[in-house]
Parts: C-alpha cells; sequence; structure tokens
C-alpha cells in the first residue's frame, strides 16, 4: 500500500519539486495549486497526509487546515512557508498542525520529516511494498511472489534503512553509522559487501550506486 500525500502549494516549480522527491521516496502525490483545488478534496478518505503554503491565492493554509480538522481530527498536516515568524508557527500549532518547515528548505529534509510523522502515525502498517517485494518490518521479513528471502540481520537493517528513506542518497559512513551504529570499527567495505548480497538476493531492488559518494533507494 502507498501512502498518500496531499501537496498545495501555488509555486507551480516548488510543487513540482516537492511532488518528485515524495514520489521518489515512495509515496503517491496528487498536487494542488490553489486553495478551490484542494478544498474540493478534503473529504477524500484516502489521503495519509497534506502539506500545505500557508499563503494561497486569496485564501491561506490556516483556513484550508480548519476544513480538513472539520472531517479528520488526525490526518497530519504539515505546513511550508516562506515567513519564519514565531506567531505563524503558533497559529499552525493551535489549529492542529504537526511540523512546519521555513523556505527555502531542502527536498530531502521535508521527505525525512513526512517519512518520521507516517511513522508515529500510522505505526500498525508494517508491511509496505517496495519495488515487487514485500517487507514486513515487525517480523523482519522480505518476501518475493509469497515466498521468504533468506536475509541476514544486517542485509535487513539495511534494507530498512533504504526503505524507511527512499530517494535520500547515503554515503558509506552514515550507513555504518544507520546500520552498525557506533561500535563497528571495522572497513567501511563491509556495507559494499552487504549491499552486494542484498542486491543478489533482491535483484529487482532498485538501489543505485552514487559514485564518488554512495548509494540510495531510487
Amino acid at each position: 500500500m502507498k501512502y498518500v500525500i496531499n501537496v498545495v502549494e501555488d509555486e507551480r516549480d516548488l510543487n513540482e519539486l516537492v511532488k518528485s522527491y515524495l514520489e521518489k521516496a515512495g509515496y503517491e502525490v496528487r498536487s494542488y495549486i490553489t486553495y478551490d483545488e484542494a478544498n474540493a478534496h478534503v473529504q477524500d478518505e484516502d489521503v495519509h497526509l497534506w502539506i500545505l503554503d500557508i499563503m494561497l491565492d486569496d485564501k491561506s493554509g490556516f483556513d484550508l487546515i480548519e476544513r480538513i480538522r472539520s472531517v479528520s481530527k488526525s490526518t497530519p498536516v504539515v505546513f511550508m512557508s516562506a515567513r519564519d515568524k514565531e506567531f505563524d508557527r503558533i497559529i499552525g500549532l493551535e489549529k492542529g498542525s504537526d511540523d512546519y518547515i521555513t523556505k527555502p528548505f531542502s527536498p530531502k529534509e521535508l521527505v525525512l520529516r513526512v517519512n518520521n510523522i507516517i511513522k508515529r502515525v500510522y505505526k500498525q502498517d508494517v508491511q509496505v511494498e517496495v519495488d515487487g517485494y514485500i517487507i514486513d518490518e515487525k517480523q523482519r521479513k522480505a518476501l518475493k511472489d509469497g515466498e521468504e528471502l533468506e536475509l541476514t540481520t544486517k542485509e535487513f537493517d539495511l534494507l530498512m534503512m533504504f526503505v524507511k528513506n527512499r530517494g535520500v542518497a547515503f554515503t558509506r559512513e552514515q550507513i555504518l553509522v544507520h546500520v552498525w551504529e557506533t561500535n563497528y570499527f571495522g572497513s567501511d567495505r563491509v556495507v559494499d559487501d552487504t549491499l552486494r548480497r542484498l542486491r543478489k538476493k533482491m535483484p529487482g531492488l532498485n538501489i543505485q550506486t552514487i559514485y564518488g559518494f554512495g548509494y540510495r533507494l531510487g
């Protein structure tokens, strides 16, 4: 199942950029330019998260979150704004937002924040589909066509790091910290070796090599 995110941003280039990064991270994204376009979809029941620009034509993201909250008290909402003002953040929190990010921002940072909110709010959903594989984090299983793949502990940990941060590039050093934590003192070639085995066992997984940098799940 893909999580559905509604993006409401009147700057078309930024709207497309955010949409692109979220789609690369494995989300289904529906983008809207105006308040009226978005308002027509506040009652859609399959939306898992909203990302709202504060300034929208003759209305605002604050108006839109009130409409969203009239339908759902629990669907997460993230505000993004060029105005780094404390009262905007406070108003956003008072109206029920879950996060606030100031423009200009790194799309990767936005994806990481969205990942964290989705994980927290929908933690009961432990199975995800990635490139034709079913990943069950709770049972620590990866399946292809109903058949369980034999993954080692570190292979599965590496897989989950990429799955939870799809579209984010990691250096070998960052992967060591995420997967082997701080108690590993060997060569970072262990990352390459583990990744090679993971690719062999899951050839359909779109893990990309970024030459001179590291790896990412595309």
